[in-house]
């Protein structure tokens, strides 16, 4: 058998069989065990390296096969400073941009510009932007109960009527512990309003009539406890009687015409009339 030498150069991997070629199986047999090792070696290695390719781009890259190849334009020198470059006899094609058109832009109602949408028409339907939105007035926040008050406005006309007002959730700055506020916005507690009552003079006649009547319940308050505080102080001229009313009749008179009796209590003034058989 053949002996190797230490000295024996190195043979080139791609020139070695990789996985999936038959080798002569003459030439495999004059193989040393040292040169098979190296074979399967380079073999594994080889093996390695495909996977790793796959691995880092497992699809094939499509931009690549998309782009055109283009040949290197040549630079011509115009001899006054600068250089120009080789001109095409394809004709290019200039693509012009265009301002993307939104199919939901709103207008805002104060500014009558568009945008795209803002706090007020995000919770309450009102096409105001934010740039426009008054917080301190025209477009402040009003609680239930103010509404309620300052616009005479009940419960049914709040949520019952179509379409139900919107609101949002805050916590109650006075105690968290007693439930969430409902919000609503000023102009559209003002326009139910003007819809329930009929305008704003109605809206004014139905302010002054309750302030009347609350002043007639107030007096009649007043009265009433005053007309118990005089029952305390001077309880003996508002002392009930609880004996039954006796009658002290006087004398007795006869009426000839239609021939009946009658007396009168002295105390009281009341007339008995009957007749006697």
């Amino acid at each position: 058998m053949a002996s190797c030498s230490t000295d024996e150069p190195e043979e080139d991997p791609l020139s070695e069989p990789i996985s999936g070629e038959k080798v002569d199986e003459t030439e495999h047999d004059e193989l040393s065990p040292s040169q098979r090792a190296r074979i399967e070696r380079n073999r594994q290695r080889a093996l390695l390296l495909k996977q790793a390719r796959v691995a880092s781009r497992p699809y094939p890259d499509l931009r690549k096969s998309s782009e055109k190849a283009t040949a290197s334009k040549k630079a011509i020198d115009t001899g006054a400073g600068f250089l120009l470059e080789e001109e095409d006899d394809e004709p290019k094609v200039i693509t012009v941009a265009q301002t993307p058109v939104y199919l939901d832009t709103i207008l805002c109602e104060e500014c009558s510009k568009p945008y795209d949408t803002s706090y007020i028409y995000e919770h309450f339907g009102l096409s105001v932007c934010d740039s426009c939105r008054d917080n301190e007035d025209k477009h402040r926040l009003i609680s239930r109960t103010d509404a309620k008050e300052e616009f005479l406005l009940k419960d049914s006309d709040i949520d019952a009527r179509e379409p139900p007002l919107r609101y949002i959730l805050r916590k109650n700055p006075h105690n968290p512990r007693w439930g969430d506020m409902k919000l609503y916005l000023y102009p559209q507690v003002a326009k139910r309003a003007e819809e329930v009552h009929g305008g704003d003079d109605a809206l004014e006649e139905a302010k002054d009539k309750r302030t009347e009547n609350r002043v007639k319940t107030k007096q009649k308050r007043y009265e009433k406890k005053l007309k118990e505080l005089k029952m305390a102080v001077r309880s003996s001229l508002y002392r009930k009687t609880t004996t039954a009313h006796e009658h002290q009749f006087g004398e007795e008179t006869y009426d000839e015409e239609s021939d009946v009796y009658s007396k009168t209590c002295i105390s009281c003034g009341h007339s008995l009339t009957y007749e006697k058989m």
